[in-house]
């Protein structure tokens, strides 16, 4: 049987409201973490900060399982090359809403 539009609408306001939710929790999330690591205090253009959240995304997209958060020497993947972690979210200048 087919859903009648009005149902169809309903559902997607759920969702949309369920991710809207998601995505708040994602930036305090990762805001929280960003200010533990001091990134509250640096003066930085905005789209720089921006770039270096899609360089941490890619660094990290792949791989299976969660960050044991304790070995920070090699965040760098071992390659001897200085890194600088940043988070996204709240701490980026975002609101978290789109």
């Amino acid at each position: 049987m087919k859903k009648p539009s009005s149902k169809i609408r309903d559902e997607i306001a759920k969702l949309q409201e369920q991710l809207k939710v998601a995505e708040t929790r994602e930036a305090e999330r990762i805001g929280r973490i960003a200010l533990k690591a001091g990134l509250g205090e640096i003066e930085i253009d905005e789209a720089e900060l921006q770039a270096a959240f899609e360089d941490l995304a890619k660094r990290f997209r792949g791989r299976k399982g969660g960050s044991t958060g304790g070995k920070k020497a090699s965040l760098d993947g071992g390659e001897g090359r200085q890194t600088t972690t940043v988070a996204s979210g709240a701490a980026a200048g975002g609101t978290g809403e789109n």
